[in-house]
């Protein structure tokens, strides 16, 4: 699995003119799901998630988690994340889970997160959403559970 993790001030997710997703401060993950993932995978992200230490401290230091700061976990399904761009000018998503498959893993990753205890909010699987965000910091890292890098 792999994801773009973003500290957020706020953040809401829209499928046409219905909100489906709403959240303050916290972090924002795109996550996409991999041909080969595994539950394991899931699991990985979820805690890795909640334990990254990206938010700031009495002295400014990232030094706190998620759950620390007591932050929301939002999680948005984009498989583009898994898009090969190194050959020619149109991406190549061969690596990308099937939808069944990807569906899943994102909401074993929602159930993982949600028994970490962070309030958790996401989008909807396979929907054309529009994702509002206001980026803390800005604060952006990139997560893939094979270490790709």
């Amino acid at each position: 699995m792999r994801a773009v993790a973003q500290r957020v001030r706020s953040c809401t997710i829209h499928v046409s003119d219905e909100c489906v997703g709403e959240m303050g401060p916290g972090l924002l993950a795109l996550v996409g799901v991999a041909r080969g993932d595994e539950p394991s995978d899931a699991e990985q992200l979820a805690s890795k998630l909640v334990h990254l230490r990206l938010f700031e401290d009495a002295q400014g230091r990232m030094n706190r988690s998620l759950i620390e700061a007591g932050g929301t976990l939002g999680i948005v399904s984009q498989f583009t994340l898994l898009g090969d761009c190194r050959k020619g000018r149109r991406p190549s998503y061969a690596d990308a889970a099937p939808p069944e498959e990807a569906e899943r893993l994102i909401e074993l990753l929602l159930a993982q997160a949600r028994g970490l205890e962070v309030p958790v909010t996401t989008g909807r699987f396979r929907a054309q959403m529009s994702v509002e965000l206001t980026n803390e910091g800005p604060v952006t890292v990139l997560l893939d559970t094979r270490k790709v890098f």
